[in-house]
């Protein structure tokens, strides 16, 4: 019986997604600006990367013919030579361009309800919810009360936060509480329970997701963010893949912040690690011990944490090729009938304004040693990708998309 090896690649968008303006991003190309940044000399960067984009693995298994039937170009860089595999682009249905609703669409669970958010205005948040916040946390008070990057805020606010006690609470354009905190001057459990007590408050506003962000440091010019993040959402409006496989008596690997996304639902083995290459070396551990018919399902976040919200398009880019670089290690652990997938959620084009993600279609790249060539061309909803899989590892079919092997 074959596996699966799931990988989003966060954020990796490939333009032209067909309501894109709906979101005021008509135009946005995660990859294609990247490429073409790079091509232009704007991708270098000292002891990082230099000259055009080089993805030959990712080309090879369909990413730039993915990429030109998306947004009709073929991306600076990329020959377009597709040589194994089978290709596709995606488009969302899901309301929402946030990592929920792009990953429960993935596991063929479109997102169609109307999420919660903020609004952009100083305070951000109701006076009401943060007044019970703080007598709940039993906190002096909160920092923050805004839309803001995470790296940005903790850099303007983690010196006061230290000093007052009092954590800083943020927010984007996702449907999202977030609060970051010193791990040790404010304690690193202590940010867990006030994140829960948050969870609990935000509920009747939709909100998605809080998230815990603990970061280390004593000043401004050396805080970091940890890799102790913990993500707390609300459940999927239906089973998933993941819960299909699970009560199949599979057994389903959630590598990275899969777990926390799907609510640990569906889900019978986490796994943490933080930073794409350990990442993508916790997947290839995992595939020393995956059985037959299991789902091993990664998410590598740094594209979008790391790099698209920060706008860094030397460092996107340079991610991109240590990625496609690795791929031929995970090809070779395979066995004849496993199946690679290869996607993303959203886009979130560091060329763009703001920082926000950016509605774009995703490449939805296949390969197998069973699998012969092809190209199953434009997908109308991420759920196919889901139900592809379902297909492959012999799970019962979900309401929601098609197989298309």
């Amino acid at each position: 019986m074959p596996r699966v090896i799931l990988c989003v690649l966060d954020s990796f968008g490939i333009g032209g997604a067909p309501d894109a303006a709906q979101f005021g991003d008509e135009g946005a190309n995660t990859l294609g600006h990247i490429a073409a940044a790079c091509a232009q000399g704007l991708g270098d960067k000292e002891g990082v990367r230099k000259g055009p984009l080089q993805l030959p693995n990712m080309d090879m298994l369909g990413l730039g013919q993915a990429a030109m039937g998306a947004s009709g170009e073929l991306p600076k860089g990329l020959s377009g030579e597709h040589r194994a595999g089978v290709w596709a682009h995606a488009s969302e249905v899901s309301k929402g361009k946030d990592t929920p609703s792009g990953h429960w669409e993935i596991a063929g669970v479109p997102a169609v309800f109307d999420w919660g958010y903020f609004p952009e205005t100083i305070p951000t948040f109701p006076k009401e919810l943060t007044d019970e916040f703080v007598k709940r946390a039993k906190l002096p008070g909160i920092l923050g009360d805004k839309h803001a990057s995470g790296t940005v805020v903790i850099a303007e606010l983690g010196e006061e936060s230290i000093k007052t006690g009092m954590p800083i609470c943020y927010t984007s354009a996702d449907s999202v509480f977030q609060i970051a905190a010193h791990e040790q001057h404010f304690g690193l459990d202590r940010l867990y329970d006030i994140c829960e007590i948050a969870f609990d408050l935000v509920k009747p506003y939709n909100i998605g997701r809080v998230i815990a962000r603990p970061f280390v440091g004593e000043t401004a010019n050396t805080f970091e963010r940890t890799g102790n993040r913990r993500d707390l959402s609300v459940l999927p409006p239906e089973p998933t893949l993941l819960d299909r496989a699970k009560d199949n008596g599979r057994q389903v690997f959630a590598i990275g912040k899969i777990s926390d996304i799907y609510a640990a639902q569906g889900v019978t083995h986490k796994i943490k690690a933080n930073g794409n290459m350990n990442l993508f070396d916790a997947t290839l551990d995992t595939l020393e011990m995956a059985r037959d018919g299991d789902l091993i399902f990664t998410n590598f976040v740094d594209f979008d944490m790391h790099y698209g919200h920060r706008r860094d398009v030397p460092g996107y880019a340079a991610a991109l090729e240590q990625f496609d670089q690795r791929l031929p290690e995970m090809i070779a652990k395979m066995e004849h009938d496993d199946l690679l997938v290869l996607t993303a959620d959203h886009g979130c084009d560091p060329t763009w304004q703001g920082n926000d993600h950016t509605r774009e279609q995703v490449p939805v790249l296949l390969f197998s040693p069973s699998l012969t060539k092809g190209s199953k061309g434009s997908r109308s909803t991420f759920a196919d990708i889901g139900e592809t899989v379902a297909a492959w590892l012999h799970l019962p079919a979900g309401p929601h998309g098609k197989a298309f092997l």
